[in-house]
């Protein structure tokens, strides 16, 4: 009885907030343009404030004519002024809290601020949301009567010169009210254990007595946990050892690739699938309807958007544009201004609009992780839908996968060459790889037109991996759990040759 009337309070008193989320559906642009203009008179007095006279811009075109785009690079040098203890620098309010993060492929270490309001009015108030949108749909949830299983990449947090820094799951869980903590397992202590292969087990040992109704994290790192779990409790299905589990809430790499793998291990037909995209730099967008494959841009969270397109992008006519001027069914870079100091900030995400009203995105892949050597652009969404459309037709299941081009050489012509690990294994892969070549033309015209009569690109060429290959190579990187990947599109070879040189000295071993 308790249980209930918790669940039903917290119920009420997230769906109160289905009335502000409303607002900015009604009224997007005028939501930003006022979020701007606020941005800008609260920093108007910080040092990065009076550089560029914030106290005279009065609209977007000044602000955008005025302020540069920025890398995390060109504002290292003033994260740093701020991490070493310096205030007022880039924001107004103190900042003591630094997601650290290396990105997927630059080893060096990011600091990205997170300042109280940014914990407040983005990531705490997103996660409420999340809840909010899933409840609005879903009547009859009985969510709260039970615990979320959590799978963060959480280490401890550091201290330096009176800030902290540490994964930002760790400053969420630090920072975070007694009554989420007590929605969740595993434990605030087992949840921020370092050492991968020990939080696992102690995981599967403190989660399996829980009444576990929802599920909240990374797909490929989740998928490992949760066969974890039913390999050492011999289960066939979560269902089994979890009844009243209702949903997983996920994000940070693509679910498509995973989707029927965990159909398997969570076979209850009406069992709910919500896709969330957030990072560091902040939380940006929530699947808001069942069995749907777009996320809704949240505009209240202290982040005002701008979005460069990708055919000019990097280019010397780049500009960016406001939400307003979007276009439908085109691919952007994501430039973000925030409540943390972050200004025309390029996050390295790209997106593409599904919807102008209200406005929803599906996330395309990330500005360095496309391949565009041969004019194909190929993003991360074609490879993650082909390599969907190939498992299903041969029966196989994708672990991992990355792929790079081979260039030409003046004699041969250019071609992109996999390295899939599978989990499940098709029964010829010969089979599988001209599927995945037909699925990958099928997709994406650009790649089509190159490989017409092997005219550009020669057919693809596909690695098989051993087992784990990817999972000995981050942890060889001191990158298991959490959001770290391989990237699946590199326009480079370095990842794919050193995938290659371990499972070549595996092989001589």
């Amino acid at each position: 009885m308790a249980l209930a009337i918790i669940n039903s309070v917290a119920s009420w008193i997230l769906k109160k907030r289905i009335h502000q989320i409303e607002l900015f559906l009604k009224y997007p642009n005028e939501v930003q343009e006022e979020l701007l203009h606020n941005l800008i008179r609260w920093a108007e007095n910080t040092s990065f404030g009076k550089k560029y006279d914030f106290s005279s811009i009065r609209n977007y075109s000044t602000f955008a004519e005025r302020i540069p785009i920025s890398t995390y690079e060109d504002l290292e040098p003033l994260i740093e002024q701020t991490r070493r203890g310096k205030q007022n620098v880039i924001w107004p309010t103190q900042i003591k809290w630094f997601a650290k993060s290396s990105g997927t492929t630059n080893a060096k270490s990011k600091f990205i601020p997170v300042s109280p309001e940014a914990l407040e009015d983005c990531h705490y108030k997103a996660a409420k949301d999340l809840l909010c949108l899933y409840l609005n749909n879903n009547e009859d949830s009985q969510l709260f009567t039970g615990k979320s299983l959590r799978l963060g990449g959480s280490k401890q947090l550091y201290e330096d010169n009176n800030t902290f820094f540490g994964d930002l799951s760790a400053i969420l869980i630090e920072n975070m009210p007694m009554w989420a903590e007590f929605s969740s397992t595993p434990s605030n202590k087992v949840s921020l254990m370092s050492e991968w292969e020990s939080k696992l087990s102690a995981i599967v040992k403190e989660t399996t007595n829980e009444n576990v109704t929802s599920f909240a994290g990374v797909p490929s790192w989740m998928l490992v946990l949760m066969n974890r779990i039913l390999e050492e409790t011999g289960k066939d299905n979560l269902h089994e050892i979890w009844p009243n589990v209702e949903v997983y809430f996920h994000g940070g790499v693509s679910f498509e690739p995973y989707r029927d793998q965990y159909k398997k291990i969570l076979p209850k037909s009406d069992f709910k699938y919500y896709e969330i995209y957030n990072a560091s730099e902040g939380f940006f967008a929530i699947q808001d309807s069942n069995d749907s494959d777009e996320l809704l841009l949240m505009l209240d969270y202290g982040i005002f958007y701008e979005f460069i397109p990708m055919d000019s992008f990097g280019k010397p006519n780049q500009k960016a544009v406001r939400l307003a001027d979007v276009e439908l069914n085109k691919n952007y870079a994501v430039l973000i201004t925030t409540n943390s100091g972050l200004w025309r900030y390029l996050i390295g995400d790209t997106v593409r609009f599904t919807s102008l009203n209200p406005y929803r995105i599906k996330i395309t892949g990330r500005t360095k992780h496309h391949i565009n050597v041969f004019g194909e652009e190929l993003m991360v969404e074609n490879t993650d839908r082909a390599i969907a459309k190939a498992c299903n037709i041969t029966g196989a299941d994708v672990v991992d996968y990355t792929v790079a081009p081979i260039f030409m050489d003046g004699k041969e012509k250019g071609a992109h060459e996999w390295i899939i690990e599978f989990g499940k294994h098709p029964e010829d892969v010969e089979v599988f790889r001209r599927h995945l070549d037909e699925a990958l033309q099928a997709l994406n015209s650009d790649y089509e037109a190159k490989r017409y009569n092997n005219m550009t690109l020669n057919p693809l060429v596909l690695n098989v991996a051993r087992p784990k290959l990817f999972y000995d190579w981050l942890k060889a990187q001191d990158k298991l759990g959490g959001q770290h990947k391989i990237p699946r599109l590199s326009n480079e070879r370095d990842y794919l040759e050193k995938l290659k040189s371990m499972q070549i000295a595996d092989v001589n071993a």
